[in-house]
């Protein structure tokens, strides 16, 4: 749960936004010791490794620094650029769509459209990440998750791609509900406005990498 303000929380949310603050600054000595490219993130980033290990600043500052090792070997260039990744694209099935009510960016997959006898497992590996950049790119300052929204429709078993599956879904989380109460679903989270127009909402698809926002 994000800390509140005095006034929502209480001296436990002080508390705990004093806290945080802390660990935060302990955990930025200790990571630009080590690493100093550690520099260029912000304390919003620190904090999410902080939270993702409870708080604990030395466990938090091993998995940050892991990360940074991780990304220097998948992003080499800084980023994942679309002729990268042209034969993923090409099947548009991905798309980035709106806000949730809570300011959460929306992402679409359509798993019917992915070929596994096509894909190049490298390549699908960019995709994921090229995906999650456009994101987490696009959120909302201060936003620290997106949506994923898992359309299944028309999927069998040439999209069956276990590998390439188990690759996504360890850096990635998706929402899965069912078709009969799919716009009803939708709508508890997301406005109308921000509801992809083939779920009953007024939003136009669009492709991952036609959006700039």
């Amino acid at each position: 749960m994000d800390p509140k303000g005095p006034s929502e929380g209480g001296r436990d949310s002080i508390w705990t936004v004093d806290v945080e603050q802390n660990k935060v600054r302990l955990m930025r000595i200790f990571v630009e010791r080590e690493d100093p490219t550690s520099k260029e993130a912000d304390d919003l980033m620190l904090r999410r490794f902080l939270r993702a290990r409870d708080l604990d600043v030395e466990k938090a500052s091993a998995l940050f620094l892991r990360y940074l090792k991780w990304r220097r070997a998948a992003i080499p260039n800084g980023l994942i650029s679309e002729s990268e990744v042209q034969n993923q694209l090409a099947e548009k099935k991905m798309f980035m769509q709106g806000f949730d009510k809570k300011g959460r960016r929306i992402g679409l997959v359509f798993g019917g459209k992915h070929q596994s006898y096509k894909r190049d497992f490298e390549e699908f590996k960019r995709f994921v990440i090229y995906t999650l950049e456009k994101l987490c790119g696009s959120m909302q300052n201060g936003e620290e998750k997106f949506i994923a929204i898992g359309d299944l429709e028309g999927w069998g078993y040439s999209n069956c791609d276990i590998r390439a599956y188990i690759a996504a879904l360890d850096i990635m989380q998706f929402v899965f509900v069912e078709n009969k109460n799919l716009k009803s679903t939708l709508l508890e989270d997301i406005d109308e406005s921000e509801l992809p127009e083939i779920y009953g909402g007024k939003l136009p698809l669009i492709p991952i990498q036609d959006s700039t926002a």
